[in-house]
């Protein structure tokens, strides 16, 4: 018999292009893309912010008209029959499109009368979809009550209300934990598996890259490549290495590789640093750190990641590992950033004392008889599923809300009695960064100067200092709201150290910006806390745990476990799992809790 002929694709794309004006300036959002995505297979599109992935989904889903190209979805051309196209699709746009007023069971019920789903069959499928998700029994709660992971599940289950041939999820798992990341990628494999669905999902993890069936990777509007994750892999052989040298801290090995010729990524991984050359090989053997001593650089397996910072390190002109990106953010007239800046310390000083910490609203308990210390110099992570109550302990720590009951000294002060003095050496970056955005940037580093109160020929040294360390200069007039994501954080941090803070607190930072932005900024707070300056940080990547001296894993409000990274993923090594990685740890730190609070 000859062979079946292959499906058509699921959706096509043509030389698509589209732009946007900005007052005076013209952006151009897409820039000729084609490719396509083949039925019942989950797609993935990759890019960093500002890359179109946004433009894109909503050009598929007929929201936004091309300037150009062709756009074909389930054999329907987009720009002639865009309501054919929107009765076949769904679309989960970022953020989940949920009414929070409204309860669970009011969102499924709005999202069904807008795509025409009866009463007689909202039953039998609301079961269905609420099973799915695990929603059944809280159906009654206002959707602005949920946390992270509920909403994603329940923006999803609006949009599945209507079983859709082509779903598109716009980075639907941006600012939410591992364990809700992992469940929604087994309600997709359920999709895919069992209703033969057609899924493009768009996101800034690259680890959901590998789940993917294909990738498309696109930067600056542009296709960049296209095809299966392991093909994106395979060409990194032989330029991934795990890099340790005797006495030399992670922190200063990392900052010595960044700068090794050849050297295209370094980051922290366990005791060691991840390092990505340019060619096979590091290319200059006689710049290894000490010489060679007490060094080795061992081979590992490339990740899809490493590619993919390849490739928009050939395209961009953001800065690279050597730059100036390295050092700590520092006011003018310091030392060099060459010179050493780290302070002797011979004995532990803690500068952060948590004992007994609790916090009610009402009867719900969102802290609950949290204790941990933190060192002066030291990077502490902040860890927990979405509610655990992390915020809640960060916004104690700053002084901007009392506690129940409990101890917090901070910088040597009691925040019960002197909360006021103990801000004065705090720097806090907060999630979606608390900037004005109807403000420029000048007016809004010029705001949080005020807000520390500097004035005077020291706020203008200050004001000058943020906008050549940060490279914010020819964005002083830009309004902050129209700023791609990864100047948004650079602003952001530096508000915070615009008063030169003891400490710096950091609640989901990285959350949505692409991985040179990250990388850029850890390479920042790395260089912050190698100068003596104390951080706390909570995050959502579990790789970027790895970065913490050590850390505290939370749920519920109460604290499941401390310690360092490498030890924690060592208490979760077993014969089913001999090398667990942070997020592995992570999930089994949370699933061994969930039978004790059950019990």
């Amino acid at each position: 018999m000859p062979p079946a002929a292959e499906a058509p694709p699921a959706l096509r794309l043509e030389d698509v292009r589209r732009s946007f004006r900005t007052g005076k300036r013209v952006v151009v959002a897409l820039d000729g893309v084609s490719a396509t995505a083949a039925r019942g297979a989950v797609t993935g599109l990759i890019g960093p912010d500002g890359a179109g992935k946004t433009t894109l989904m909503r050009l598929i889903a007929g929201l936004l008209r091309a300037d150009g190209g062709r756009i074909e979805v389930l054999g329907i051309d987009v720009a002639r029959n865009p309501l054919g196209v929107q009765a076949r699709l769904g679309y989960m746009p970022q953020r989940f499109g949920l009414y929070e007023d409204l309860s669970v069971k009011e969102n499924l019920d709005l999202y069904a009368d807008l795509q025409g789903v009866t009463p007689e069959e909202r039953g039998v499928r609301y079961a269905e979809l609420l099973h799915m998700t695990g929603l059944g029994p809280f159906t009654a709660r206002m959707a602005g009550r949920l946390s992270g992971g509920m909403k994603q599940k329940l923006g999803l289950a609006c949009t599945l209300v209507h079983p859709p041939e082509l779903l598109l999820l716009d980075e639907p798992t941006v600012g939410v934990d591992p364990v809700s990341r992992r469940e929604l990628w087994q309600i997709i494999d359920h999709l895919t598996r069992t209703a033969h669905m057609t899924v493009l999902f768009s996101t800034a993890y690259l680890d959901e890259a590998e789940r993917c069936d294909s990738v498309l990777l696109i930067h600056e509007g542009r296709l960049l490549g296209r095809g299966a994750p392991g093909t994106f892999t395979a060409e990194m052989a032989g330029r991934s290495f795990l890099a340790r040298a005797e006495g030399v801290g992670r922190r200063a090995l990392q900052a010595r590789m960044a700068k090794m010729p050849g050297v295209i990524d370094a980051v922290i991984q366990g005791s060691g640093v991840r390092v990505v050359t340019e060619a096979a090989g590091p290319s200059d053997q006689t710049a290894l750190p000490s010489g060679g001593s007490g060094f080795a650089l061992v081979p590992t397996a490339p990740r899809f990641e490493d590619s993919f910072v390849a490739r928009l390190r050939a395209q961009s002109s953001a800065p690279t590992p050597t730059s100036g990106a390295n050092d700590a953010p520092r006011p003018r007239g310091d030392p060099p950033a060459s010179a050493p800046t780290t302070p002797a310390r011979s004995a532990r000083e803690d500068i952060i004392v948590v004992q007994h910490l609790t916090r009610r609203f009402g009867t719900f308990h969102a802290v609950d008889d949290v204790s941990f210390s933190v060192a002066r110099g030291e990077i502490f992570g902040l860890l927990g599923a979405n509610g655990a109550g992390k915020s809640t302990t960060f916004r104690m720590l700053c002084g901007l809300l009392p506690p129940s009951e409990g101890t917090l000294r901070v910088a040597g002060f009691d925040l019960r009695t002197a909360a006021a003095p103990a801000r004065g050496r705090i720097g806090y970056m907060a999630q979606k960064f608390s900037l004005y955005g109807d403000l420029s940037v000048a007016q809004n580093l010029r705001f949080f100067s005020s807000a520390y109160r500097l004035y005077g020929a020291r706020q203008r040294e200050q004001l000058a200092w943020a906008e050549e360390e940060f490279q914010l200069g020819p964005l002083a007039e830009a309004t902050a709201r129209d700023l791609p994501l990864g100047f948004k954080q650079r602003l952001a941090l530096a508000c915070a150290l615009m008063h030169e803070p003891e400490i710096l607190f950091l609640d989901e930072p990285t959350s949505g910006v692409d991985p040179l932005a990250r990388r850029e900024f850890w390479r920042r707070i790395n260089a912050l806390a190698e100068a003596g300056v104390t951080v706390l940080v909570t995050t959502h990547f579990m790789e970027e745990a790895e970065y913490c001296d050590r850390l505290v894993i939370m749920a519920q409000g109460r604290v499941l476990t401390a310690g360092t990274p490498a030890a924690i993923k060592e208490a979760a090594r077993a014969s089913a799992l001999p090398d667990p990685t942070m997020e592995d740890a992570f999930i089994a730190v949370i699933e061994a809790a969930q039978p004790a609070r059950a019990a």
